[in-house]
């Protein structure tokens, strides 16, 4: 494994890493843009939300799905501009934020379950919706602690989803319809709180742990393999690049809902790992 390497920096609280099609995609939470970042460090802004973006996927045409957080929308970005896909707010009870989306187009969000940022903050569980290829929202699971990042294996059959307040990761089985069922724990992480995740080839998870400041490896059942020391508050992962070994790390730190963007002391770093990414799932 190589050292970790700076890839972007400046940034005001970035989320939701994808490579696609060549390059590195994200949100930033507190500019409010999704933005497209290459292999050199240079960035480019590709779409303005005024409401916070957070995860972001595509449709099967290749049209970006992103996650409106604190209007509770699921929005895809035509040639037009932004328009809504699904509005989500009678299902959210906090705001909304990451999402995995599926070989045919179906999104699963998952939201706070409760404002993080309230005095005191008063803890509930929240549940994962899934908002169909036709725009139809419903309740796919329900008793969440907070679920964050997601991931689906590459047969389509399996969702993986990190329950930051539950300090694990859940697995359900996807039905046809885009049902979650059976619902298991993949991973007790014991202290580690879970962010943003990503799935490797060798079915092992990739772990952003904000409270340790560092990246792990999980396999199924919660053994550990790999450890990367972050600066920052680990926020969020993806692999990516030519060969699907390079592993993106974003750095940052949680804050107030409206921080000073003058503190803008996110980044974006990299390490080359073993294990590829795992394949889109079909």
């Amino acid at each position: 494994m190589t050292a970790p390497a700076l890839l972007l920096e400046g940034l005001a609280f970035a989320e939701a890493p994808r490579w696609h099609d060549g390059a590195l995609w994200f949100s930033d939470f507190f500019l409010q843009q999704v933005l497209r970042v290459d292999a050199q460090g240079h960035a480019q802004v590709m779409t303005q939300v005024p409401n916070q973006p957070s995860g972001l996927g595509w449709a099967p045409d290749g049209r970006l799905l992103v996650v409106s957080m604190l209007d509770h929308k699921l929005l895809r970005l035509d040639p037009g501009g932004l328009v809504t896909v699904a509005d989500l707010a009678a299902f959210a009870t906090g705001p909304c934020n990451d999402m995995v989306v599926d070989a045919r187009g179906g999104a699963y969000i998952g939201n706070f379950g409760f404002d993080l940022f309230s005095e005191p903050v008063e803890r509930r569980s929240a549940v994962l919706v899934y908002v169909s290829p036709e725009g139809v929202p419903r309740v796919a699971a329900e008793g969440l602690e907070f679920p964050n990042g997601a991931v689906i294996t590459p047969d389509g059959r399996t969702l993986i989803v990190a329950e930051t307040y539950g300090r694990r990761l859940t697995a359900f089985r996807i039905g046809a319809n885009g049902s979650l069922n059976d619902r298991r724990v993949w991973a007790d992480l014991g202290k580690i709180a879970p962010d943003g995740i990503c799935l490797d080839a060798e079915g092992a998870v990739w772990v952003a742990s904000p409270r340790t400041n560092e990246f792990i490896r999980v396999l199924e059942g919660g053994a550990i393999t790999d450890r990367i020391a972050c600066e920052q508050q680990a926020i969020a992962c993806a692999l990516g690049g030519a060969d699907g070994r390079r592993l993106f790390m974003v750095g940052g730190k949680v804050r107030p809902r409206e921080p000073s963007l003058a503190d803008r002391a996110g980044g974006i770093t990299w390490v080359d790992v073993a294990v590829p990414a795992a394949a889109d799932p079909s």
